[in-house]
């Protein structure tokens, strides 16, 4: 009994949605693996080399397929699956500013005010408290 179709008849390729031929399909999965093995991470290169606007590996089911467009913009390498990262926010409201520990809220809101101890060792007068 065999464990399913060879490799290379798994293989595909979608072309803005539509399906590339078996055969080109294959030829495409071995100039990918070729220059990806000498240009780590460079999907623009490789899309720009076949022509097209953007390139995307992924799976379709058990499925490896590679996304190609003529019209999609290229995205930045990822994991298959790994959803693209939101750029962080600047706004401290909404989490930005800088990175945060753990703990409570009320632990990530910055320097401790001036009524705690660790910020403001002495009291009104200028005396140390004790």
């Amino acid at each position: 009994m065999s464990g399913g179709p060879p490799q290379e008849k798994r293989l595909g390729v979608l072309v803005d949605g539509t399906p590339m031929a078996e055969k080109d399909a294959h030829a495409l999965w071995e100039r990918f693996s070729d220059w990806m093995e000498e240009h780590r991470g460079d999907l623009a290169g490789f899309a720009a080399q076949e022509g097209f606007l953007s390139v995307h590996p992924g799976v379709d089911g058990d499925r490896p397929v590679l996304r190609a467009s003529k019209s999609t913009a290229q995205r930045p390498y990822a994991p298959v699956g790994a959803e693209p990262a939101a750029p962080p926010s600047r706004n401290p409201a909404k989490g930005g500013g800088r990175p945060r520990a753990g703990g409570s809220p009320a632990r990530q809101g910055g320097p401790p005010g001036p009524d705690r101890r660790s910020a403001n060792p002495r009291d009104s007068t200028g005396k140390p408290r004790k």
